[in-house]
Parts: structure tokens; C-alpha cells; sequence
């Protein structure tokens, strides 16, 4: 394949650090597992018989209430969004490899907690904690990913840990699909204990994997990250490409590190804010579009919608998910950043507006809030816009996001600023997950939306198609530290496009020891103390 095809003039072998940061993907698989398992669960007459506190649904069955359903969804993400903000501590005390173990840890807690339940509290303490395991996880990994890959295919490898998440959430849809009619404990623990799997299979990859080049420098390992970019390379530790790839990311933290510290309060200073904005709002729009929605909610409300099939609907939306990441996949690196989030800004936003009319147009609600279909051709067609939705989100914002923000960050704050914005996915993924319940349902303190929910997806999208024209550096075929030169260099995003290095990190310094002067771009990154 082309895309594996390495540039004329590259040193070294390729495969080991795709292999490498492919495996280290795989931490996408707990996110999208632990993400999609919960849609199918709510559904399951069982698990609904066993944590119902007394409440029936308006088919008189046992159930659970809209507010301790939209509970036990959310929980996870405010577990998620705490262990984001404190994967940069556990990266940069730990290490980028250290750090994911320990994390697995966390979320095996959370694992046992759900598994052993019978009742809401317990499963909600166990839904935290795998949340927080899951948060520490979804920051640590881009990471490691970033700062591992080679510039060339970086948007692949960064983008491959999206492709772990749809993996993930297909492998939710199949489970539950498969157990979710058992009258049995079995209906609902084995989905869940079948993430032990996954944990186990990360933490032993890790325990064999190396820490990354960046981190060492970083913590003035020099013999090691000499060492671990070696093997990466796979070329001798006294290479001149390792020796010379080595100086650069060397003389670029001694650059950084001589602007500043690289605190908390750094990040929100200079044209590091500009970069934590982008990052943030990325993360928030990600989100917006409605993607979780479909893998929270959409089980149920597809059986809410009058489809007697919900889980097989389920699990088809899921199929797409991961099919669709693929092209995603190649496009990052053929094409760029800008122009894959641009065209999949577009085709979401005129898929969501039309599940919004079909829905909306087509459906009707009885006295007791059952929904009435009265045009069944329209609803299969409002599903078919839906797949073609999650198509332009896995081909674009689906990876493309942890890319960028696995990229944009130059290393002294590499690991707090990625932590935030993480934490900002998994805010506003909160936020969706605890207020969908009430926007959708039926009775009592609840809006009732329904179909028209995906109006409000549509004007987020929409918003999507301007952030990404007036704020997205292209980042393509640069190293990260050109990146950091690209972002010193150039003030409007939209110029960004066929930016070409001017100068390395490796001369800035020998500029500023025979000058005792900055370089001409690294003023725009001084902030003030």
C-alpha cells in the first residue's frame, strides 16, 4: 500500500514503530467497548428487572428512571473527564508507558465493581472508576502515539487509536446482541467481563514496549531515548539519522524550556493558548456533532422509534463506525488535516439536518408516549442518513481530532495541554450523556425531543465547518517540532497550508548562544512571566 510506503531519503525501518504504536491503539478498544456496552445494557430486560427500584416504563414493565439512567451513563464520563486532567501528573512521573499501566489498573477496579452488582450504587461507583481508568487511558495514549510515530505516517498511527475505539464499540454491539436475551446475570456480565481481556492484553504489550524518545529527553535520559529510538528505527543507537533526529528534539525542549517553564500556567499564555483553544474547541465539536448519541442512546432510541430490530440496527451503525474509519485512515496523511475535517464538517451537517426532517416529519406520539410511525420508508431512510453521518464522522472527526491534538503541543507541555484537552471531550461527552435522557424521553420533566434532537446536532455541526476553516494548522509530513516552528511562524491558520521549515531547533540554539538572542519566530511563542 502506498500509504506504508516510506518518503526517499528516510533512514531506517517504519513497520516497528507502526507495529508499536498500532499495539498501543489498542487502549482505543477499552475506550469504545466500555464507551458502547452500556447502550445495549439499559436495553435488556433483565439487567432493567434487576436494578429497577419500582419504576415501570409506560409498557408497565420494570425500569429504570430517566434520571438514574442518565446517571449511569454519565458517571463514566465524569470518571473520564478527572482521569484526562490527571494523565499529565501520571505521564510526566511516570511515563508515557508506566503511566498506561497503571492506568489499566484503575479501570480493572471499575471492571469488578460492575461486574459483581445487583443494585445502581455499586454499579455506579464501578462505571466511575472505569471511567477515571478509561480518561487516563484516552490522554496517555495519543501521547505515546505522537511521540513515537514517524512524521510521515503520524496521522495514520495517531488516527489508528479512533479505528481502536470503533473496534471497540462493534465489539460492545456484538456482545450485547448476543447475550442481551438470556434471563439470566449472563445477560449483562459477560459484556462486561469480557474487558479483563482487553486490560490484560494492554498491560502485557506494555510491559515489553519502550518508553518514548520524547519523554527521555524530557527527563534528560539521553542514552535511553537514544536506545528507544533506536528501536524504533530499528538502526544502530550511534546512527547519524537517530543521532540527528535526537539533537533536534534535544535542541527544540532546550528552546522551550529557555522561554519558560512549562507549567499549567504556561499553556494559557502566548500563542500556547491559541494552540489549547484549538485543541479544546477540536475535542467540544467533536462531541457536539452527536456521534455518542448514536452509541449511547441509540439502542433505545431506536426501540423508542418503533423498530422492533434495535439491536441489530445497533449493531450495523457499528459495522459502518469501523469500516468508515479506514479511508479516514488514509486520507489524514494523502490529503491533510484541513481538508478531511472540511469535507466531513460538510457531509455531517447535511446528514444530521436530514435525520432531523425524516424524523421529525414521519413519527407521531400517543397518549401514552408511544411513538406512532407513519411513513415506515422515510424512517428506514432517516437509518440510512444516520450510517452516512457516522461514515463522514469516522472518516474525519473521528481521528483526525486525536491527531491534531497529539501534534500541536510542544513537549514541555505536551502532556498538560493534551490532558485538558481530553478532559474537554469527556466535559461536554458528560454533559450530552447526563442531559440526553431528559431531551429525548417521554413524560414528566422531560423535553421530549424525540427525532427533533438532531436539529441541535445539526447547528453544531454546521459551526464545525467554520472552526475548522479559521482555526486547523495543516500539520501534515511535519515533525513535531516543526509543528511548534509552523505555529511560532504563521498567524492565520489559513496560510498554514504548503508552510515549509525554514530553519531547526539545532541552529536556534547556536543562533541564540552566539547572538544571546531568540530566533525571529520564536518571539511569538515568549510569554510573559
Amino acid at each position: 500500500m502506498g500509504i506504508f510506503k516510506k518518503p526517499s531519503g528516510t533512514e531506517g525501518e517504519a513497520w516497528p514503530a507502526i507495529i508499536i504504536s498500532g499495539f498501543v491503539a489498542f487502549g482505543g478498544i477499552l475506550f469504545g467497548y466500555d464507551t458502547g456496552t452500556i447502550s445495549g445494557i439499559l436495553a435488556m430486560p433483565y439487567w432493567a428487572r434487576t436494578f429497577s427500584t419500582g419504576h415501570r416504563d409506560s409498557n408497565g414493565n420494570l425500569n429504570v428512571t430517566s434520571s438514574q439512567s442518565s446517571a449511569i451513563v454519565s458517571i463514566l464520563s465524569a470518571g473520564t473527564f478527572f482521569g484526562a486532567l490527571g494523565a499529565a501528573p501520571m505521564g510526566d512521573l511516570l511515563g508515557r508507558r508506566w503511566g498506561l499501566i497503571a492506568s489499566n489498573a484503575v479501570f480493572v477496579l471499575g471492571v469488578v465493581l460492575q461486574t459483581i452488582a445487583t443494585s445502581i450504587p455499586p454499579f455506579l461507583a464501578g462505571r466511575f472508576f472505569a471511567g477515571l481508568g478509561v480518561g487516563l487511558i484516552s490522554a496517555l495514549v495519543p501521547l505515546y502515539q505522537s511521540e513515537t510515530a514517524p512524521k510521515w505516517i503520524r496521522g495514520f498511527i495517531v488516527g489508528s487509536y479512533q479505528f481502536a475505539i470503533t473496534v471497540g464499540l462493534l465489539l460492545a454491539a456484538v456482545l450485547n446482541n448476543a447475550t442481551h436475551s438470556r434471563n439470566d446475570t449472563g445477560s449483562y456480565r459477560i459484556p462486561i467481563a469480557v474487558q479483563f481481556a482487553w486490560s490484560i492484553i494492554l498491560v502485557v504489550g506494555m510491559l515489553i514496549l519502550p518508553e518514548t524518545p520524547r519523554y527521555l529527553i524530557k527527563v534528560d535520559k539521553g542514552e535511553a531515548a537514544a536506545k528507544s529510538l533506536a528501536k524504533l528505527r530499528r538502526l544502530p543507537e550511534d546512527h547519524l539519522a537517530v543521532r540527528e533526529e535526537l539533537a533536534e528534539i534535544r535542541a527544540n525542549h532546550q528552546y522551550e524550556i529557555s522561554l519558560g517553564k512549562g507549567g499549567y500556567r504556561e499553556c494559557f499564555q502566548g500563542n500556547l493558548f491559541k494552540r489549547l483553544m484549538t485543541g479544546c474547541l477540536l475535542q467540544a465539536l467533536q462531541q457536539l456533532t452527536g456521534i455518542n448519541f448514536i452509541f449511547y442512546y441509540g439502542t433505545q432510541f431506536f426501540k423508542n422509534s418503533g423498530f422492533d430490530n434495535e439491536f441489530v440496527i445497533s449493531l450495523i451503525t457499528s459495522c459502518v463506525n469501523v469500516g468508515s474509519t479506514i479511508p479516514g485512515l488514509y486520507a489524514i496523511d494523502r490529503w491533510g488535516r484541513r481538508p478531511v475535517l472540511l469535507a466531513g464538517a460538510i457531509g455531517m451537517t447535511i446528514s444530521q439536518l436530514l435525520v432531523a426532517v425524516l424524523g421529525t416529519t414521519t413519527t407521531g406520539q400517543d397518549s401514552a408516549g408511544n411513538i406512532i410511525v407513519h411513513n415506515t420508508a422515510a424512517q428506514q431512510a432517516a437509518i440510512a442518513f444516520i450510517c452516512i453521518y457516522i461514515f463522514f464522522f469516522a472518516a474525519s472527526w473521528g481521528p483526525v481530532a486525536w491527531v491534531v491534538t497529539g501534534e500541536i503541543f510542544p513537549l514541555k507541555t505536551r502532556a498538560k495541554s493534551l490532558s485538558m484537552t481530553t478532559a474537554t471531550n469527556w466535559l461536554i461527552n458528560w454533559a450530552l450523556s447526563f442531559s440526553t435522557p431528559y431531551l429525548v424521553n417521554y413524560g414528566p420533566g422531560n423535553a421530549n425531543l424525540q427525532s427533533k434532537i438532531f436539529f441541535i446536532w445539526f447547528g453544531c455541526c454546521f459551526l464545525c465547518i467554520t472552526f475548522v476553516y479559521f482555526m486547523i494548522y495543516e500539520t501534515k509530513g511535519l515533525t513535531l517540532e516543526e509543528v511548534d516552528e509552523l505555529y511560532g511562524e504563521v498567524k492565520d491558520a489559513r496560510k498554514s497550508v504548503g508552510w515549509k521549515p525554514t530553519i531547526t531547533f539545532r541552529e536556534i540554539s547556536e543562533t541564540k548562544e552566539a547572538t544571546g538572542e531568540h530566533a525571529e519566530f520564536g518571539k511569538a511563542q515568549e510569554v510573559s512571566p
